[in-house]
Order: structure tokens, then C-alpha cells, then sequence
């Protein structure tokens, strides 16, 4: 169940700046234009789609609108999972690395779900209880015509799809070698990356429902009423289900 509230307001657009850089070339790729003999340096421009931009990290990270943010997005979730795997080998105890990767966990959880979603993606959930004790989710996301970046949405999703089913292979090879003792905290690391996996895919099929809702209401507003309206509104929605339902 999503809320009626406004969008939510506070997430701020990807560099302001970046359409008025890219329109005068009329090419993202095109060279920029220096007079002879100066020694100024080209200036970085973010891609505008995924196949843009440069390879390797620091490539990735100079395309990116948010580069400090998506960089604390993949430190957390990285370093649970390297001190979990490695802990065996460099801690003694138990209990001090059982520690480290719950606390690494809890950090990923709440940065993704209240900081890297809302600046990289534009979207943001949570779990609210009404006053008769019944809990829903609701869903706040960006305006539409401030689309995200596309390698901050790219690396975004590859991080909540990929490391939940990372950690669903660490659970099975505990099972196999009988190492039971860490499976709890590969449990709790499934429980925050699923939560978070489904969380955000909700956020985002309710975010585009409503972009085709708003997209149907502005074609009846626009004096397509009738029979013309109603079909654009039954060819809206039934996409956006076939598609995200």
C-alpha cells in the first residue's frame, strides 16, 4: 500500500549544471574546444547512458553525479562480506568478528535505505504502523522529469540485486562444511539484503504507477475526454502492469 502523500520533495536533482554542459555540443562524447597554445584541461562529463561510460573504478566514479555515496554503498556491503570470509583467518574471536560484520551490516542497511536510495535512485520506504495497529509500506520517489543518473541507477541495482544472492551463497557453503556457528549472521545479512531488495523494487514499480497515472490524468486534462481518454488510460496502465505488475 503506497501513501497518498506528495512526492517526496527533499531529493535533490543529479548536477543542475549537467544538461547546459552536454546541449551545446549536441554529443556527450564530443571533444571540447580549447584555443591554441592554452594548456587548460578538458573538462569530466557524466554519460548519459550506460554504455558512455569509461571502465574501471575510477571511471565509474567520474561518471557518477554521486561518487562519495556510491562509493560508501559498496564499501559497506563489500567490507561485511571480506570481513566475514576472512575472519577465520585474522580473528581469533568469535564473538569480536561476529561483532564487526553485524555492525558493517546494520550501516549497509540504513545508508542504502535512507541515503544511497534516495540520492542515487530517487526513491526511499519504509514501514509505518496506522493507528488500528495494521502496518503498510509507503513509498516517496523523485520527480520523473529529474530523471537519476544512469551509472548511479546502474551500480545502485547491480548492489541490492547482486550482494543478497552473495550471501545466499556463503549460507549454502556454511551448510555443506557444517559451519553452523555463522549462520546467523549470514541469515541477518540475508534478512537486511532482501528487505532492502524488495523494498526498492516496490518503491520503484510504485513510482512508475504513478508517473502512468499522472501521464493518463494530464491526457484527460489536456481535453482528451471520452472515449479518446479512457483509451489512453486503459493503454497506460495496462502497460505499466504488464510490465511491473
Amino acid at each position: 500500500m503506497s501513501s497518498s502523500a506528495p512526492l517526496f520533495d527533499t531529493i535533490e536533482p543529479d548536477d543542475p549544471g549537467y544538461e547546459q554542459r552536454t546541449s551545446a555540443a549536441g554529443n556527450i562524447n564530443a571533444p571540447p574546444t580549447t584555443r591554441a597554445g592554452s594548456n587548460a584541461r578538458p573538462t569530466t562529463q557524466m554519460a548519459s547512458n550506460e554504455g558512455d561510460a569509461e571502465s574501471g573504478i575510477s571511471g565509474i566514479l567520474r561518471q557518477s553525479a554521486h561518487p562519495l555515496v556510491l562509493s560508501f554503498l559498496y564499501f559497506f556491503r563489500i567490507a561485511a562480506i571480506t570481513v566475514y570470509i576472512l575472519s577465520g583467518f585474522f580473528i581469533s574471536n568469535y564473538v569480536l568478528s561476529s561483532v564487526i560484520v553485524v555492525v558493517l551490516l546494520a550501516m549497509d542497511f540504513w545508508n542504502c535505505r535512507n541515503v544511497a536510495g534516495r540520492r542515487l535512485v530517487g526513491l526511499r520506504y519504509w514501514n509505518q504502523v496506522d493507528d488500528d495497529g495494521e502496518s503498510y509500506w509507503v513509498f516517496e520517489s523523485r520527480d520523473p522529469s529529474r530523471p537519476a543518473n544512469p551509472i548511479d541507477s546502474k551500480m545502485f541495482w547491480i548492489a541490492v540485486y547482486t550482494f543478497p544472492l552473495l550471501w545466499l551463497a556463503l549460507l549454502i557453503v556454511s551448510f555443506l562444511k557444517f559451519n553452523l556457528s555463522f549462520v546467523p549472521i549470514v541469515v541477518l545479512a540475508l534478512v537486511f539484503n532482501v528487505t532492502n531488495a524488495i523494498g526498492f523494487t516496490y518503491a520503484d514499480r510504485d513510482a512508475k504507477q504513478k508517473w502512468a497515472n499522472n501521464l493518463a490524468s494530464s491526457g484527460w486534462n489536456m481535453g482528451m475526454g471520452g472515449l479518446g481518454g479512457q483509451l489512453l488510460t486503459g493503454v497506460v496502465k495496462n502497460s505499466v502492469g504488464r510490465v511491473f505488475g
